[in-house]
């Protein structure tokens, strides 16, 4: 008599949940902002799926925020949903709105604002419920392409970089990625779990006159994904490297007419996000796997502290406050990297990678389906690649990045490596070639 073992299954579970802060607060991303927050275009969310297989459990959150949590209130959120829940991986991944909360890293009192404390509590109760609701699934992936931006710095022919924040014309630029990867999970009897939209374009729509909360345009696109597919599926809105990508009606003044750009390139979006998404083909994986790895990467201070302090007085101590942690000569940035039924692949970097980065992962994965997050698990300022921190420009080459020059480069190289051993392509020791 034979005893048959049950192959290993991909489980999912979804919440959402409004983290939307009371006004009165200040709003990030513009140094030239003036005032506190007054009202609410739309609503800002967090979005949860978990997956599980066997004992393995990834959590995975899209927040419409500018930046996700410091470290500390990440720490109390693992410890919490590792005691309560057996999350071993958690994701949390900002859109990157501008007209979203300030976030810091530390606080006087290493106390947050109320508002911080009560979306944190939120999140972990909507993992907590998403993985509550866990059921068998199946698993598709999809790609489409829309052009809803332009890379913002533009490299004339004496070598100079001018900064291009508007693009009205929508005249073709380089580089640029018009790829949007979507991942779709059903249950066992086809009904839509969650849509996953990657996309690499700066929520910026909103310039800095605005002082009303606004997911921007990752807002209205996942709102109208939900709609295609019913009220009982989440779509989250995953930013890829946007490091030097700008929507083509970035910084609109409210006079001009900035919520129906804003509704114009969500709705681009959904467009082909929805359309991807109708029409892939769904599988059960058997066996189902799930792999992953947090990371720290140790990185130095790219400048000599004086500079570094003379750049950001530049642009105001004040509005850096809000952006940069404490000035150090190390810092360690993690990273996470993640292998779904050995073809969907996913890397995170903790703040703003140039474009290029993007496109050379998905190049270079060994894996068929590829995930570049960015803005995720913590915020460092930019990544630039080497070629663009030498020709110059914001972002390349002032206060805005802070880390040596090739961090991007590294991540990605080591993201890499782990996928190429999640996939057993590298061994931990090298192995005697057997030859005939």
């Amino acid at each position: 008599m034979h005893t048959s073992l049950a192959s290993p299954v991909l489980k999912a579970g979804v919440a959402k949940v409004d983290i939307t802060p009371p006004t009165g607060e200040r709003m990030w991303g513009y140094s030239d902002r003036a005032g506190v927050a007054t009202g609410v275009l739309d609503p800002l969310w967090a979005k949860c799926l978990v997956l599980e297989v066997e004992e393995k459990r990834l959590a995975l959150v899209s927040l419409d925020l500018g930046r996700c949590f410091g470290p500390a209130s990440l720490s109390r959120l693992r410890h919490r949903l590792a005691r309560n829940r057996g999350i071993s991986c958690l994701v949390l991944a900002a859109s990157h709105t501008h007209s979203g909360p300030v976030i810091k890293d530390d606080y006087p009192g290493k106390v947050p604002p109320h508002w911080e404390a009560n979306a944190l509590d939120k999140i972990a109760s909507a993992i907590e419920a998403a993985h509550a609701r866990v059921e068998n699934a199946r698993i598709g992936m999809g790609y489409g392409k829309v052009r809803i931006g332009h890379n913002r710095r533009q490299v004339n022919s004496d070598g100079s970089v001018t900064w291009v924040p508007r693009n009205p014309e929508m005249r073709q630029t380089s580089p640029e990625d018009p790829t949007v990867s979507i991942l779709r999970i059903d249950t066992e009897s086809a009904r839509p779990l969650a849509v996953l939209v990657n996309y690499a374009c700066h929520p910026v729509i909103f310039a800095s006159d605005n002082l009303e909360y606004s997911a921007d345009f990752p807002g209205v696109a996942a709102s109208l994904v939900e709609q295609t597919f019913g009220g009982q599926t989440v779509c989250l809105f995953l930013q890829g490297a946007s490091g030097d990508i700008n929507p083509f009606h970035a910084v609109t003044p409210l006079a001009d007419d900035a919520v129906s750009r804003r509704d114009w390139a969500g709705e681009q979006l959904a467009t082909e996000a929805a359309r991807v998404a109708e029409r892939m083909t769904m599988q059960s994986d058997s066996p189902a796997s799930l792999d992953f790895a947090e990371d720290v990467l140790a990185f130095r201070l790219r400048w000599e502290k004086e500079k570094f302090r003379e750049g950001l007085r530049r642009y105001g101590e004040d509005f850096f406050a809000d952006f940069a942690p404490a000035i150090r000569e190390e810092w360690d940035l993690p990273i996470v990297t993640a292998v779904i039924n050995k073809r969907i692949t996913l890397m995170t970097v903790p703040g703003e990678a140039f474009v290029n980065f993007q496109m050379e992962w998905r190049r270079r994965c060994p894996a068929p389906d590829a995930f570049f997050v960015g803005y995720a698990n913590g915020y460092f300022g930019y990544f630039p690649t080497l070629q663009a921190a030498s020709e110059g420009g914001y972002g390349a080459v002032d206060a805005t990045t802070w880390v040596e020059v090739d961090a991007g480069e590294r991540m990605v190289d080591h993201a890499l490596i782990r996928i190429h051993e999640m996939l057993g392509r590298l061994q931990s020791a090298p192995q005697n070639p057997q030859y005939k």
